[in-house]
């Protein structure tokens, strides 16, 4: 989460919504990511589509059903199903996201072999999350 940690950073620094992503396969660090929407004026850049298309790129295949991802903040609905259809193994997020995460969603989003886990690093990660939001309203 250290990592992914690091990529949201980069986005803040961007002035992107500072969320980071990291996909980790067999122990290495395959692929890495930071929100770009602002960047590629793409409102389906976020972190977790960036890393899942450079882990896929990596691997050779469409499937990261041997694969986790580490993610500050919790996916959107968009990005779960995006892991769903990945066959994602493990899905790691930090910070819960009341406005957009999936779990809003009833139902599952995810593939039903993902494994999840919530809450590492949140109150960094919110943190970030407060500050980026903190700077736009002073604007």
């Amino acid at each position: 989460m250290r990592e992914a940690l690091k990529e949201a950073r980069k986005a803040l620094d961007a002035g992107e919504v500072p969320v980071g992503a990291v996909v980790v396969c067999q122990n290495r660090i395959i692929a890495r990511a930071h929100n770009q929407t602002e960047k590629l004026t793409d409102a389906t850049a976020h972190a977790e589509m960036l890393a899942m298309t450079a882990a896929a790129n990596y691997l050779g295949s469409k499937y990261l059903n041997e694969c986790t991802l580490y993610v500050t903040l919790e996916p959107c609905v968009m990005c779960a199903g995006a892991l769903a259809w990945v066959q994602l193994r493990r899905l790691v997020f930090g910070a819960s996201d009341p406005q957009r995460g999936y779990r809003l969603v009833q139902g599952k989003v995810l593939h039903p072999r993902t494994e999840v886990a919530h809450g590492i690093a949140a109150d960094e990660a919110g943190e970030l999350m407060n500050i980026f939001f903190r700077s736009i309203r002073q604007k």
